[in-house]
């Protein structure tokens, strides 16, 4: 290889075809093979090779090398550049390749292709001395000005840099250690430049040649710089790292290595670091990001780290750790708002007027954790929505139903894959305060798995006296929630568990009256679906006569969403009939007109309007406002789906009327009995739980220890109501599993009307648990059940007498329409259910004497 002092290259050297980029003499460039002939060069020549003159290849630019062994090479570019070989790293995935890191040495010329195949093989001739990087500045003389100028230009682009970074550092002490003959190639491989650009320079086989076209590429590398400095003056002594440089280079052995750290852009992290340290962050939390933007600085970009690092640091700047909102304590103002916007709702309001109140006295009163308990559809959520706006807060809701895993609460721990923080954190970057009111919905349809109980990861969220310092597992630094308003929702307690439960302050919510329907309806309901369609109320009116047949006829429910939905398919009835009538002025035709009069006049005569969709067969627009009333309902909504059957069901003995209580609201329940011949078995039907079984074992038992007492008997006579005798007792409906204490009364009273062959008032209903000594036990729900009752137009009401206290959350009009009988016994009950009373009847005792 060395002839004399001269360094020379193999006259034969193998040649690597590259296309996307060019490899000057003194840098580095890393090139994928995937080409038939380079994978066999490399396989036979580089891999196989034990001597250094193996590693030495000739790599030419411009070049594609053929997708098939088949095809003949295309032509050779002219010039080329002889390369060391430095590393070879093969892979298999997406598909075989070899990925090469090599050196350029020196230029050559192809004299001659000896060979094709496997791989090409030419005969070359060295353009380049490679001694002239040993002979330090031998050839300064000789080029004079131009040396000069050219190094001055580098010189200038380089301090334009910030030296504070190593790669700039390393760079300028290049230009003071190289010959100045190795420059221009450095130089042209370093900025930023075309393919095309570094091609023509590597063309440029005399050195004077390189000097002339390099420096207009220096002067243009320099006026870039100088017109960033400009546009960015604010931010000068950050950016003077932004250029465009490639990975630093340096020279060892007399050639040129990359250095093994690659630059980073150090921009967004110096602002990060920025954001940090003026966010106003909690000490420990300050001290963890700064620990963390250290270990960012030092870590290449390319590790999945890094990304992870940035994302934490981020959200962490992004949190309100001291941004609040400024509360609205003006309670006039509060409970005109509240007013506006639901009706009724006492309880909610009164306590959200008294967090108002004490908020005024003491400032840094903390968040309550109020829990809102009732039916669907009664407006748990959107009150939590108003509270927000009454406060002048942030509003946030966070769906919990079908939600099983911890994390959603806590979030995950940053060393997994996808880790993220949970949904309060979240719920707090999205609202930007820390003050915000959060909707928790439907706590009580929490799931367990086998990643974690959500339940129990929420005491720490709901406790007032831990939530200063929550602890999510993403931050893994204690964050303050005791500012934030917590309010969650849900349809029963019975599924939240104690602990949980007893964290929060529970306020119940309870269905609406008839009353509070129709004004719920006229006050929001009506209007909402009138903007929905685009109607207003000059086209379309709805008397309150028909909103409540909507509401007794058509719904059955403890809230308004089925009300809704009822108005906004009268709505779209009516819009179908206001869009054919603009239709029909647009072209009126005169005899149509005159069979519309016809019928209009029809319609008069016999007093019964027509339906609102027959009428769309009539030729003038009708006659505005649209009047809605029973007649229209039947054809918009069809027949009625329910009818007030309790009279129709009450006409036989053995029939009676129980109260119920649903997540859905208070129901009326029918227990109905009837006895036939047989071997006194009772039979129970409905889907009745252990303790409604328990219940009408318990009522079979106190009648046949009383039947004397009330003279009940059998049909063959017998006070034994067993004997010879089956009972059947059947809960509709049969779909609907029950259960509970509270029916016992009801059977009780069912079977004392089966056996006495009375009929039981078709106006009451009753509701209480037994005992084996005929007392009467109070039950839960006491307000939905005499809302129920009310709503199916039940007059008397018959209720455990200890329930008494639950009368008074009842509204006035609901306890005025009613009579509530309190009884302590089941005399008291009895007697309340039947007319005329079941008094017991006085019968003389015969006793033989034993004298």
């Amino acid at each position: 290889m060395a002839a004399g002092s001269a360094i020379q290259i193999p006259t034969r050297l193998p040649l690597l075809l590259t296309h996307e980029s060019v490899l000057l003499p003194g840098s580095t460039m890393r090139t994928s093979v995937d080409s038939p002939r380079n994978m066999q060069l490399v396989r036979s020549r580089l891999l196989k090779g034990t001597s250094l003159r193996s590693t030495i290849i000739g790599v030419i630019p411009n070049t594609s090398d053929p997708t098939s062994d088949c095809d003949d090479l295309p032509n050779l570019h002219r010039i080329g550049t002889a390369a060391l070989a430095v590393q070879v790293v093969g892979s298999n995935w997406p598909k075989p390749h070899y990925t090469l890191l090599v050196t350029g040495l020196c230029r050559f010329q192809i004299l001659q292709l000896l060979k094709e195949k496997p791989y090409p093989v030419a005969e070359v001739q060295q353009l380049d001395r490679l001694e002239q990087f040993t002979n330090g500045h031998k050839s300064e003389e000789e080029l004079g000005e131009l040396s000069e100028q050219f190094y001055k230009y580098a010189v200038q682009l380089v301090e334009m840099l910030d030296m504070s970074v190593p790669a700039v550092a390393k760079l300028r002490r290049l230009l003071d250690n190289l010959p100045r003959e190795a420059l221009p190639d450095i130089l042209t491989s370093i900025i930023r430049t075309t393919n095309q650009e570094k091609l023509q320079i590597l063309d440029a086989v005399r050195l004077e040649e390189r000097f002339k076209m390099t420096i207009p590429l220096l002067v243009r590398q320099i006026e870039g710089l100088k017109l960033l400095q400009k546009t960015r003056k604010s931010k000068q002594d950050d950016d003077k790292r932004v250029v465009a440089i490639r990975p630093n280079r340096r020279i060892t052995h007399g050639r040129i290595t990359e250095d093994e750290e690659e630059e980073e852009d150090h921009d967004d992290v110096v602002m990060l670091e920025k954001k940090i340290r003026t966010s106003s962050m909690s000490e420990q939390a300050l001290k963890v990001c700064l620990k963390e933007i250290k270990r960012l600085k030092k870590m290449p970009q390319s590790m999945p780290e890094y990304a992870l690092t940035r994302n934490y640091l981020e959200l962490m700047v992004e949190l309100p750790w001291n941004k609040s909102t400024k509360d609205r304590l003006e309670i006039r103002a509060a409970r005109i708002v509240l007013d506006n916007d639901h009706y009724a709702m006492e309880k909610l309001k009164k306590r959200v007027l008294e967090y108002l109140a004490v908020r005024q006295l003491k400032n840094n009163l903390k968040g309550p954790i109020l829990c809102f308990v009732g039916p669907p559809g009664v407006g748990k959520t959107s009150v939590g929505r108003s509270i927000a706006k009454t406060l002048g807060r942030e509003f946030h809701r966070i769906a919990l139903g079908g939600v099983c895993d911890q994390s959603d609460i806590r979030g995950h721990r940053r060393t997994y894959v996808g880790s993220m923080p949970g949904r309060i954190i979240n719920g707090l970057k999205t609202v930007g305060v820390n003050n915000p009111v959060f909707l928790l919905d439907e706590v009580d349809k929490l799931a367990k798995s086998l990643q974690g109980d959500p339940a129990a990861a929420l005491l720490e969220v709901l406790d007032p006296e831990q939530n200063h310092s929550f602890t999510d597992h993403y931050l893994n630094v204690a964050f303050d929630l005791s500012q934030v308003l917590f309010i969650a929702t849900a349809n029963t307690t019975a599924t939240i568990p104690p602990a949980l439960l007893d964290r929060m302050e529970v306020i119940q919510v309870p269905g609406y009256t008839q009353e509070e329907k129709i004004e719920i309806a006229h006050r929001h309901l009506i209007p909402k679906q009138l903007e929905l369609h685009g109607l207003t109320p000059q086209q379309i009116q709805i008397p309150q006569v028909t909103t409540l047949g909507i509401i007794t006829r058509y719904t059955r429910e403890a809230g308004v969403r089925a009300l809704d939905r009822k108005l906004g398919a009268i709505c779209r009835a009516v819009a179908v009939k206001v869009a054919e009538g603009q239709h029909k002025e647009a072209k009126p035709d005169r005899a149509e007109v005159g069979e519309g009069e016809d019928c209009k006049e029809h319609i008069t005569e016999d007093a019964k309007p027509e339906s609102i969709s027959d009428t769309a067969d009539l030729a003038l627009p009708p006659e505005m406002p649209i009047l809605i009333d029973f007649h229209a309902l039947k054809d918009i909504l069809g027949p009625p789906m329910y009818d007030m059957e309790v009279s129709e069901r009450l006409n036989q003995p053995g029939v009676a009327i129980g109260l119920a209580w649903t997540p859905l609201g208070g129901e009326i329940m029918f227990v109905e009995a009837s006895r036939m011949d047989g071997e006194g078995q009772l039979t129970l039907t409905g889907q009745l739980g252990d303790v409604m079984k328990e219940s009408a074992h318990l009522a079979i038992s106190w009648l046949r220890s009383n039947a004397k007492r009330y003279q009940l008997t059998n049909a063959s006579g017998s006070f034994d109501l067993l004997d010879n005798t089956d009972i059947h007792l059947h809960f509709p409906a049969g779909a609907v599993t029950k259960d509970g204490p509270s029916a016992g009364v009801t059977i009780v009273t069912c079977l004392a009307s089966l056996f006495s062959g009375r009929l039981v008032c078709s106006d009451v209903a009753m509701t209480g648990e037994i005992t084996l000594r005929g007392l009467v036990l109070p039950v839960g729900g006491i307000k939905d059940k005499v809302l129920a009752a009310h709503r199916a137009g039940l007059k008397r009401i018959i209720i455990p007498q200890r329930n008494e206290k639950d009368l008074e959350e009842i509204a006035a009009h609901v306890r005025q329409d009613l009579t509530f009988v309190l009884a302590g016994c089941l005399d008291e009950v009895l007697n309340a259910a039947f007319d005329g009373g079941f008094a017991v009847k006085a019968r003389l005792e015969h006793f033989n004497s034993k004298l």
